[in-house]
């Protein structure tokens, strides 16, 4: 516990710190590109196209059903993917975010824990751009701004404490053992498939109760229903599914409790690692 609360504590202190490297943190990313940052919108906008392509044109899918409503599954596929895509690059970026920046670690004079952070948090405004490009398409969809939307709001501080959770703890890993970070990027591919961004979990009604149930035991899934609930207007989301919501602050709980021992217990050594 005594971790947990050093870590936070550093979270906040150095909060300016953290959204000022998060800022110089994309641009150096993209600096040898002519097009620079806009190939952070650019990326997700080709994938989002191929997956029209294929279930939108070529193989077409039947319309979902949320909330008494049927929504066209392109629709229904945006409206989550491009939670999917910030989740996975900031856990990546955040799970390297230590082990890549030897000259920083020989020279800072900040806590390590922030680290991931603002690795995180760069993705982060691409995420709130490409969350603001999704509801002006949905507009045009028939989708229209409504009171729901402020679940938004949860929902993004929600996904950041599992991004920052789960990257606590890889990033420590990974940085002691290189292996763990593409152990990660081979999981979160698989996540992309097990966690209802690119197919409906009511296609699993017809097998055994206890397959959905264990799909559902993955806290993503527990955001991208909320995003879809939220951007579709079809219900309170954390409060219906309420035993849900403390199932997932539980798992983002334990998952911090043990990130930041394992990082406060390690973090005098990564040098030595490095």
């Amino acid at each position: 516990m005594k971790s947990a609360i050093k870590v936070l504590k550093e979270q906040i202190n150095h909060f300016y710190l953290i959204r000022r490297l998060s800022m110089y943190e994309l641009k150096s990313q993209n600096r040898n590109n002519y097009l620079g940052t806009a190939w952070e919108v650019l990326n997700p906008a080709i994938q989002i196209l191929i997956y029209w392509f294929v279930f939108g044109t070529l193989r077409q899918r039947a319309p979902i059903e949320m909330g008494g409503q049927e929504i066209p599954f392109f629709s229904w596929l945006f409206a989550a993917f491009f939670l999917w895509i910030f989740f996975y690059q900031a856990t990546i970026q955040g799970s390297k975010s230590i082990y890549t920046r030897l000259q920083m670690l020989s020279k800072m004079n900040f806590p390590m824990s922030i680290i991931p952070s603002f690795a995180i948090f760069s993705q982060f405004y691409v995420h709130l751009f490409l969350l603001g490009i999704t509801i002006v398409i949905l507009q045009f969809s028939g989708f229209f701004v409504n009171v729901y939307y402020i679940q938004l709001i949860y929902y993004l501080f929600a996904a950041l404490c599992l991004t920052f959770s789960i990257s606590l703890i890889t990033s420590t890993l990974s940085t002691i053992i290189r292996d763990v970070h593409m152990l990660l990027n081979a999981v979160l591919r698989m996540l992309l498939y097990l966690s209802g961004v690119l197919w409906p979990m009511s296609l699993l009604e017809q097998y055994p109760p206890i397959i959905m149930t264990i799909l559902k035991l993955n806290p993503l899934y527990y955001l991208i229903e909320g995003y879809r609930a939220s951007l579709f207007g079809t219900e309170w989301y954390l409060i219906t599914h309420w035993e849900y919501t403390l199932y997932f602050w539980a798992i983002v709980l334990v998952l911090f409790l043990f990130g930041s021992t394992l990082h406060v217990k390690f973090r005098r050594h990564f040098i030595d690692y490095l």
